[in-house]
């Protein structure tokens, strides 16, 4: 008996798909090799004089290769967008597209690193070997808590920035939001008190830049509720958080949490009811941040909150990572900073929400992606920085 043979799925019916194919980047020289002469000063003989320079000095490798200007985007596939652990193959296309946005918006050259390993040692000795090839290194949808102690070994162990978009990209544009919604209700950060939902990566970095921007108090939660000194259980990354947040000294639940709060941020994938909105304080802000569903619609948020802002970009007020991080790195590269400091996040933050100026309305917090002045700003912002907190080579 035959066997009819299997149609293959048209993916390319589908536009995503058919934009995906071949990837999304490629690699392309920036000299000429037209003739011998060319060939003998790109390759051998004339390479080998700059390697033997290098040699000497290996400074001179900032100067005379690509490494400078060059970000490893890396990953180890175990937490892609709201998708979670789907391996390194999977998480290519994401890799790419962050590649993408780097050159688009700031000019950064970078490539897509994904790495077949989750063992938190192994990740970390595999970066450091593979440092030497990069001006700066981009984590990228890396799970928690694992996340923050593969970052903070590989700042400590490198001397190029290491930054995990996760957190510090969705916290510096979640600041500058926050400042201009706190400058639009006439309620300074000082005076503001804010309850954050989700204690991942993002809620970790949000928490903790509110908290070096003087929020005046904060309260962090998980799954298992409001996060407070002596609750068991905790990690280590917790157990410092409970330290520093909610002097309140609140329990219960996110929702108990929120009776005359200011500031909800939410970034744990969780719904909370339209009620618990009600009982906030007056011109509240709202911050549903989770994709692609919110905390709650923004539609019936509107109704008790004065500002709110999604992670989508069909609403109003679109807190995206691509504002961040594109600068963040460019201006990191230009002075060849050997780190990034918290100042410099904080640098970003306050450019990135002067950007809109005058312009401020509840529907205009933050600027779009596409606003050409984004990138230059956060770029200057963060390279003058750079230079103020001692960690500039240039």
């Amino acid at each position: 008996m035959a066997v009819e043979p299997v149609e293959p799925h048209n993916y390319d019916a589908d536009p995503a798909f058919a934009l995906h194919r071949g990837g999304k980047l490629e690699v392309r020289s920036t000299v000429q090799v037209r003739d011998n002469d060319d060939l003998a000063l790109a390759y051998t003989p004339g390479v080998a004089r700059v390697c033997s320079a290098i040699a000497e000095r290996p400074e001179l490798s900032y100067d005379y290769t690509w490494t400078s200007k060059v970000v490893a985007v890396i990953t180890d596939g175990t937490a892609v967008l709201g998708l979670g652990d789907i391996g390194p193959a999977a998480a290519m296309p994401v890799m790419e597209g962050k590649a993408l946005l780097f050159k688009e918006f700031a000019g950064v050259d970078s490539v897509p690193i994904c790495l077949d390993c989750t063992d938190t040692d192994e990740l970390v000795e595999t970066i450091t070997r593979l440092a030497p090839s990069f001006g700066g290194i981009n984590l990228e949808d890396i799970s928690a808590p694992r996340c923050f102690e593969i970052e903070d070994r590989l700042r400590e162990a490198l001397d190029i920035p290491v930054f995990h978009d996760d957190q510090h990209g969705t916290a510096i544009v979640a600041l500058a939001a926050l400042r201009n919604a706190s400058r639009l209700i006439g309620r300074p950060l000082s005076k503001m008190r804010a309850v954050v939902a989700g204690a991942g990566a993002s809620g970790v970095a949000v928490s903790r830049i509110l908290l070096n921007a003087g929020i005046g108090d904060l309260a962090l939660s998980d799954s298992k509720g409001l996060i407070h000194e002596g609750r068991e259980g905790l990690n280590p990354i917790k157990q410092a958080l409970a330290s520093e947040t909610n002097r309140a000294g609140l329990k219960g639940s996110t929702e108990d949490a929120l009776h005359g709060a200011d500031v909800f941020i939410g970034l744990s994938g969780a719904t909370i009811p339209e009620d618990c909105l009600d009982v906030m304080a007056e011109d509240a802000v709202v911050f549903a941040l989770s994709n692609p569903e919110p905390e709650i619609h923004p539609e019936i948020a509107r109704r008790h909150a004065r500002v709110v802002a999604t992670g989508r970009s069909d609403f109003p007020n679109q807190i995206n990572n691509v504002l961040a991080f594109p600068g963040v790195f460019r201006g990191a590269l230009d002075v060849r900073a050997h780190t990034i400091t918290e100042g410099m996040k904080l640098a970003a933050a306050g450019a990135l929400a002067d950007v809109v100026g005058d312009d401020l309305t509840e529907d205009y917090v933050i600027p779009s992606p596409f606003d050409e002045r984004v990138a230059p700003a956060v770029t200057r912002a963060v390279a003058d920085q750079a230079r103020k907190d001692g960690v500039a080579r240039l």
